[in-house]
């Protein structure tokens, strides 16, 4: 940690130094790599795009329940006729007027109650008042009975707000494996900054060196070429390295937007110890984690739903219809309300309704259809099933070689420091030249360079093992809820 705020320290003494620099220091933000991945999750606009899914989900669940809203009719009716005179056999006319209210309500097992109070009016030869009250049920005994097919939109709604988080998980997962990535890169491009540095300067002391030798005359003067080209090369690279670092904390301001001229100071270090873990624990927390077949066993359970509803289609339409009230008919209006409180003139009925069309194909092909929709959807799950374990077992060997290379980078990395000093000590003697040494000083860049590459790729390599585990939600402390998204919906309100 320690070398990596120097090195941030080095850079930014450099670009203040530098020809294109401003001149004032520039704001340091001390970023740590779980700052970034909260940074990430709460200012990404296209997590914040992804979260209004579920919101509009979470609306469609709710306009399915009004399924069992209580339904109120309300009806004022006039109409006129004409009927004979049993006296005179002369036409008379006749006017009703009758006024009605009414509240129905569904219940989940398909059936549908009722209340109806309707009060009339009728005048031909005389006047007269009617009040009823009705009690009516209708419940269907076959197709469309009980509560899987009357809440069948309310539940798929529910599976489709499941399916709309899922989409949001992998969109967050993705985002914290790419915060990660981006982290490690500007680290290994600080990293890099640092060993160009390094070697610059070494080049500026050998080329003084030879300045000094070819004044001594123990020195040819066309050795200093060489020294000026090398010099001149490094001093290249560290152009091209502090660019690279510049462009890489472009990208990380933007994704966790940042002010544009903050200088960012990493404050963790990559990962070195040896992650373990069981193949087999791998593969279970896959299974069971992953977004992807989360999302397609809810497809499952929604075809299997609508299979069965289909099923229940393609059966008889029997509806059961009953009915009980009281009503009164009599000269004076309060006459017939009395009538109807005191249930003088009671009534009931009962009766079945059959429907059923022959051939029923439209329901026995719609049936057919969901069935075979649902053994697609088992077919892609264990075509899912398979990815995931191929990837698994791919990322694990991945973490396990990587984490090899880790100490083959290591002893490469000191070999190349050791041959150097032999080198070193053999020019100042005079028995190697100054090509030997700079192409000896080439190889201990490539080295730590690799040695850099190797830590970051390990890193990486981790980042990849959660993400196909779908574990890296857990393993960066974030909780994801089904509700996460539902104060859009309660803001909307």
């Amino acid at each position: 940690m320690k070398k990596n705020s120097k090195t941030a320290l080095a850079l930014s003494l450099g670009l203040v130094l530098g020809a294109t620099a401003p001149a004032f220091a520039q704001p340091a933000v001390n970023l740590t790599l779980k700052d970034a991945i909260r940074m990430a999750f709460e200012k990404n606009l296209d997590l914040k795009v992804e979260l209004y899914n579920p919101a509009m989900a979470e609306a469609d669940i709710r306009r399915n329940l009004g399924i069992y809203d209580p339904k109120l009719t309300l009806g004022v009716n006039y109409e006129r006729s004409n009927s004979s005179n049993i006296l005179t056999f002369r036409p008379q006319p006749v006017d009703q007027v009758t006024a009605s209210a009414g509240v129905s309500q569904l219940l989940p097992t398909g059936t549908v109650v009722g209340v109806t109070a309707q009060s009339g009016w009728i005048s031909n030869s005389a006047k007269y008042y009617s009040n009823a009250i009705d009690l009516s049920l209708s419940q269907p005994l076959l197709k469309g009975f009980g509560q899987e097919n009357t809440e069948l939109a309310i539940n798929v709604s529910r599976f489709t707000k499941g399916e709309t988080m899922n989409v949001f998980r992998t969109r967050l997962s993705d985002t914290v494996a790419r915060v990660r990535n981006d982290y490690f890169q500007l680290y290994n491009l600080l990293e890099v900054l640092e060993v160009r540095r390094t070697s610059l300067a070494l080049a500026r002391r050998i080329l003084q060196d030879d300045q000094g030798r070819v004044k001594a005359g123990v020195l040819p003067a066309y050795e200093l070429l060489n020294s000026e080209f090398q010099v001149a090369t490094r001093e290249k690279q560290v152009i091209d390295a502090e660019r690279a670092v510049r462009d890489q904390m472009d990208v990380l301001r933007v994704e966790l937007q940042l002010p544009q001229d903050a200088e960012i100071v990493l404050a963790d270090q990559p990962y070195r110890g040896n992650f373990n873990i069981l193949e087999q624990q791998a593969l279970n927390d896959a299974l069971e984690n992953r977004t992807e077949l989360a999302t397609q066993r809810d497809v499952i359970t929604i075809n299997d739903l609508q299979q069965r509803v289909a099923k229940n289609q393609t059966l008889p339409d029997l509806t059961l219809n009953a009915s009980v009230g009281t009503g009164g008919f009599d000269r004076r209006f309060l006459g017939g309300l009395e009538k109807t409180a005191t249930i003088d003139e009671p009534s009931w009925g009962v009766g079945l309704q059959f429907s059923y069309p022959l051939g029923n194909r439209s329901a026995e092909n719609d049936y057919i259809r969901k069935k075979l929709a649902l053994e697609q959807a088992q077919t892609q799950l264990q075509n899912l099933e398979s990815t995931v374990v191929r990837d698994v077992k791919a990322a694990l060997r991945l973490v396990a070689a990587s984490y090899t290379q880790l100490d083959v980078t290591a002893r490469g990395t000191a070999y190349a420091q050791d041959r150097l000093r032999a080198f070193q000590k053999r020019h100042d003697v005079g028995l190697a030249t100054t090509k030997d040494v700079f192409d000896v000083e080439n190889d201990l860049v490539t080295a730590k360079g690799n040695q850099i590459q190797a830590l970051v790729d390990y890193n990486n390599s981790i980042t990849q093992l959660w993400r196909v585990t779908g574990m890296i939600l857990d393993q960066e402390g974030i909780n994801v809820t089904e509700t996460q998204a539902d104060h859009l919906y309660q803001n909307m309100k």
